[in-house]
């Protein structure tokens, strides 16, 4: 007798239709075993650097880890693609993408986008589709989207694009202040600032699918290990001697670094340094406030 879970895919039997040629069938023993990549701890330290050289000409620099999770479409999780964007003094960059919306940290320089002017520091969240960005001085940006979950699903960027949202350096500086001047209680992990809108404001996320953070960490202080469901990108603004602790594995950083943290790893960071750590989480998060199924633990 023939057991279930060595059925191969069966077809139906005489399909009178195109559309029921099309249908497929698994059945309990093989439907459930599908076996896919891990997501690895990576960095892209070598993007960064190309992307950041003095040489560097106007483009997009992917953090494309398509081959080593599987998928048919650039990826930097399974359901997020990050990049750095080099715009020169006086170029523009006409940026395409299929995403929702691009979450964006400015690394160096200054510019405008349609509705307001950007500077380093600032952190944007821009539209999905087409946008252009033009450069008044040597420009680096960090921008990240959902370009993989839309490739998945096989969509395109609505007609309804979200509006524009811009986190000035200096108005990021005093919400800092704000919440380092409060106190804090065993549930609350480290202080981080989070980024939201007045579109999504009930919901903590900047897009619908991807949360964004400013985390911070003291001199000589560690982040105590946790785990969550969502992947995690990481970009590096700032430190001296630090690092994570991804899957027991130590990840040095490097300034203006993408860091990737699997999804339900245990992680851990540490600043063995003398100055204050900060460093920008975007997260599926979204997703997974939106499923319940975020997860998440301390694990000391």
């Amino acid at each position: 007798m023939t057991d279930m879970a060595s059925l191969p895919v069966q077809l139906s039997e005489a399909p009178a239709t195109p559309a029921a040629a099309r249908a497929r069938f698994f059945n309990s023993g093989n439907a459930f075993n599908v076996k896919l990549p891990p997501v690895p701890a990576a960095e892209f330290s070598a993007v960064a650097a190309a992307a950041l050289a003095p040489e560097a000409m106007t483009g997009v620099h992917l953090c494309n880890q398509s081959a080593a999770i599987g998928c048919a479409f650039p990826a930097t999780t399974p359901l997020i693609l990050a990049r750095y964007a080099v715009i020169r003094a006086g170029d523009v960059l006409n940026l395409d993408t299929q995403s929702t919306g691009l979450i964006g940290y400015v690394l160096r320089g200054a510019g405008e986008a349609p509705g307001f002017g950007w500077g380093a520091g600032d952190v944007l969240l821009l539209p999905g589709g087409a946008v252009t960005l033009r450069a008044h001085e040597n420009a680096v940006l960090w921008l990240v989207g959902n370009e993989p979950l839309l490739a998945f699903e096989g969509l395109r960027p609505g007609a309804t694009a979200m509006a524009p949202v811009h986190f000035p350096a200096d108005e990021i500086e005093r919400q800092l202040a704000l919440i380092g001047a409060c106190t804090s209680n065993d549930s609350t992990a480290g202080l981080a600032l989070i980024f939201s809108s007045d579109g999504l404001e009930a919901w903590r996320n900047l897009t619908a699918s991807m949360t964004l953070s400013l985390n911070t960490l003291p001199p000589r202080e560690n982040q105590r290990a946790h785990r969550h469901n969502a992947a995690a990108i990481t970009l590096v603004l700032q430190g001296e001697n630090c690092h994570s602790r991804i899957a027991g594995e130590t990840r040095p950083w490097s300034l203006y670094n993408t860091l990737v943290t699997p999804p339900g790893e245990p992680h851990s960071h540490h600043n063995g340094g003398d100055v204050q750590a900060r460093f920008l989480i975007v997260q599926d998060g979204g997703l997974h406030y939106h499923a319940r199924t975020m997860g998440f633990a301390f694990l000391e």
